[in-house]
Order: structure tokens, then sequence, then C-alpha cells
């Protein structure tokens, strides 16, 4: 199989019909079936050769798009990473991977010229009139690399395959709650080198026939008349989406902005009750909550699947096919109403993480079941409540931080001796990054100069906004951080 097939299965069907509407204007399933077996044919003149990595840098555009689905058709692996990365984080990503070929639009051209690497620009108007025929793959080949702080604590590439991505999207389709139509229009405005915009919102959009918008930035009012625009019935976004846009007048949101929206649903980080109540309030759209990790590429659960309206706090119930146990600290299934860790197996869980066995058995168990690290509780109906997250974890804007990652850059600078790193609570962004700072003796470092060096190595969301100094850091009787014991002011 290849997972390229059950995108495009609508350029054999519904040739005529839009597939993507962004800058370009609007692209059909045919042409961009057809684009992508020109750049496949592209990547193999120079010899990409099958399972080679190929790097995808680029926003949300028809060159992204059309280079994914290029990638695949090819039977190449897709690494689609962070576009707005600073030079230094990408280049250590580009090194882990090694890829055979780097693909970029836009502002990706200069940034991975800036991180030392050879490039090849995706022009879509300049691509050879032959297709190339598409490979075949195993079900079990990889199909994309994502890089995700995830389960295992620091940043791997997580390998998803071509079985592990079609699965998630039939396991959406299957369910009439969540399945979309051929005339849906849904709204890509989540970053595509997230597999939340990558297989939820880009993918499923493309296996059901639907069209899709592409947005490249972010901006609020600007998407607003967007899905007025183009008739959007679906929204996928993370919390902090919803709320920028509560937080808009009435002229920039009037509360008929959302009229057409018949499906909605909110994933990647907790959904405060009050941002949901306040979003129905005033524009008449329920929002549903989802969970998922990359590692299970990625919808695990979600309230959309309730025959009921979804109660505040819950974070639904499982796929259909997907399977999910509540287990203790002996790996025994809790008593319901008790918390307990979700163990998830189904077709959809990654196979490890690339070239990391060590991170992946931290995570995967031989039954293959993926040890998600977060606790919740099941009630009477089956839905899933979250009580507890991974330790450690901050979740800025719907993406994973994880402070070890951010301490370990901080403490390369000279006027550091020791540091950590905590989150605290944002009303823009949900939680924001604040670093805890042991100066070296006899230095004075400034704070702007520290968050400053973060952001030369790190992906902005991933830097402090706020440093505080200590004279020293709370610590167990064995040495050991206790972040917990860390208030920020």
């Amino acid at each position: 199989m290849n997972l390229a097939d059950v995108l495009l299965g609508a350029a054999r069907d519904t040739p005529d019909a839009v597939a993507l509407l962004g800058a370009r204007g609007s692209t059909s399933f045919a042409e961009l079936g057809a684009g992508a077996a020109r750049l496949a044919g592209v990547l193999l003149e120079v010899d990409v050769p099958p399972d080679g990595r190929v790097a995808l840098v680029s926003p949300n555009s028809e060159a992204f798009v059309t280079a994914y689905l290029a990638t695949l058709h090819a039977g190449a692996i897709c690494v689609p990473l962070n576009p707005s990365a600073p030079p230094a984080a990408l280049e250590r990503e580009l090194d882990a991977i090694e890829p055979h070929l780097v693909l970029a639009a836009g502002p990706g051209m200069s940034l991975v010229a800036a991180a030392g690497h050879a490039v090849q620009a995706v022009d879509l108007d300049a691509l050879p009139p032959d297709e190339a025929p598409r490979a075949e793959r195993r079900p079990d080949d990889v199909a994309v690399l994502l890089f995700t702080s995830g389960t295992a604590g620091t940043p791997h590439a997580a390998m998803l395959t071509h079985a592990n991505l079609a699965a998630n999207l039939h396991q959406v389709q299957e369910h009439p709650g969540l399945a979309l139509r051929a005339d849906d229009v849904g709204l890509a405005a989540l970053p595509c080198f997230h597999v939340f915009g990558l297989n939820v919102v880009v993918g499923v959009g493309l296996a059901a026939g639907a069209t899709t918008v592409l947005v490249e930035r972010f901006d609020p009012a600007a998407v607003v008349q967007l899905v007025g625009e183009h008739g959007v019935t679906v929204l996928a976004g993370v919390p902090t989406m919803f709320e920028e846009w509560l937080a808009l007048d009435a002229t920039a949101a009037p509360r008929d902005a959302f009229a057409r929206i018949r499906l909605a649903v909110s994933g990647a980080a907790p959904l405060a009750a009050e941002v949901a109540a306040a979003f129905e309030d005033r524009f008449g759209v329920v929002l549903h909550q989802g969970y998922g990790l990359t590692e299970a590429s990625p919808i695990v659960t979600t309230t959309a699947l309730s025959p009921t309206r979804p109660r505040p706090g819950s974070i639904g119930r499982p796929l259909p096919g997907v399977a999910v146990r509540l287990v203790d600290e002996d790996g025994v299934d809790v008593l319901a109403g008790d918390p307990g860790e979700i163990w998830v197996r189904g077709p959809n869980v990654f196979p490890g993480y690339w070239r990391d066995d060590a991170a992946t058995a931290s995570v995967l168990d031989a039954d293959g079941s993926l040890h998600t690290g977060d606790v919740a509780v099941a009630d009477d109906d089956g839905s899933l409540w979250l009580v507890d997250r991974r330790k450690d974890l901050i979740i800025v804007s719907g993406f994973n931080v994880y402070p070890a990652e951010i301490e370990e850059v901080l403490a390369t600078r000279p006027d550091v001796r020791e540091a950590a790193v905590v989150g605290a609570p944002s009303p823009r962004t949900g939680e924001t990054v604040v670093a805890f700072v042991v100066p070296e003796p006899g230095t004075d470092p400034e704070p702007s100069v520290l968050i400053a060096h973060c952001a030369h190595t790190m992906a902005r969301y991933k830097c402090p906004t706020r440093v505080e100094f200590v004279d020293a850091l709370p610590k167990n009787p064995a040495g050991k951080l206790v972040r917990r014991a860390l208030t920020p002011d």
C-alpha cells in the first residue's frame, strides 16, 4: 500500500472537485495528483532512494501539500520541519535524520540555507511534464518522521508508517460524528509540520474528498474572513485559537461568523470549560475536545463520538479500532472511577523513534501498547477525563515543551551555573515557559540575553518568556531537582 493512494483517492473518483484553496487560488484533486506525480519524478531524478528521507520546510501552502504527496508517491520518507525554527534548531534536526534531499518553499528556503544545507525549491510552475509511477510500499514502511517531545521526554523523530497514518484516517471516517463529507470545507490553520495539521486536517480532508483552505499564518481576524468567504464547515484548532477569536470585537467576529460550521474540534492542549461555553454562547458552535499523541497518528479519543452533548472537561471516547486501558503502576487495570495511566493499542500506534531503541522501549511494551504517561479516569459511559499529564510537560499553544531541553541550552552559557524550567499560566498561549537560573558566582546575566540565547537555538514557543534568578534550586535528598517546588512570581 501507499498512503498517497488513500490521500488521492478523490483524484480518481472526483478529479474536478476542489482539493485546496490557497494563495494560488483553487487546486483540483486531478491537478494536485498530477503535480505530486511530476514532483515525484524530480525526486527520482536526483536519486532519492526508497525509504530515503526528504525534509520539507514550508509554511501551509499548495507547495507543502504537493511536496508531501510527492514524497509519499516516490516511496520516500517525508520529514516536515518547522519553517519558523531558528537555523540552529533546524540544523540539529536535519543532522539527526540525514536527509537525501531538502525541499523548501517560501521563507523555508532561506532558513535551510542558513542552516548550512543544500536545498531544492518547490516551484509548482516549473515541474517537468512527465509523471512518475507511484511506488509500492509495505504497510509497515515508514511514511513520515515527525519530531516530537512526546512521551519520551526529549525531542525524537517519531516513525509513522503508511499503515499508521491510513489507520487513523479510516478510524475518523468510520464514525458519523467525526467523519468528513465530500461537500465539507475544512480549515488548515494549524501548522502542517505538526501531526494535528498534517493528518487530522489535511489528511482527513484529502481522504474524504473535501476541500481544504490553507492558512499560511494564523491571524484571527483574517481567518474569520476566510471562514465566511469559503464557507468553512469543519473547524479544527488548539484552545488558544478559539480564545483569540473570542477576544475579537463584534466587527471583526460577528455572531454569525461561524454560522456554517457543523463540526468544531479542539486538541493538543486542555480546552477550558469556560472557553467552550463562551464560544457556544457567542457563536452558536459546540466545541468538541479530543486527545491524541504524535505516536498515535494522532487521535485517540474525542467527544465528537458521544451521542450527547460534550461534557465539560471530558476528552471523550476512543475512536473505532483504538483500544484504551487505564492501568496502575504495576500495569493492572484500575477499577471504574479510579485514575490510571492511559495505554493505547491499535493500528495507528507507531513502531518507535528513529534510531533510538532506548526511547522506543520507554514507551512501547512487548504487546505494542503505547504508554502515554497521561493519567485519566473513565465514567460509566466510557468517556475519559484527564486528571494528570506527563511529568514536567509544558504545553504552549498546543505544542509540547519539555524543560530538560531548555535547561540544557541555558546551561551552555558561561554565566549560568544551574537552570530549571517550569510552566506558568498564560491567557494567550495556555502556558508559558519560565526559567529559574542560578548564576555563576561573580556574574550578572541579563534575562534578555538568556532568552535571546535560547531563541538562537530553539523554536520560539520553547523559549522562556521570563527569567527569575535564585540562589539555589530545590532538590530532594538524592540531589534531584524538584520542579514542583518552583512557583513563578
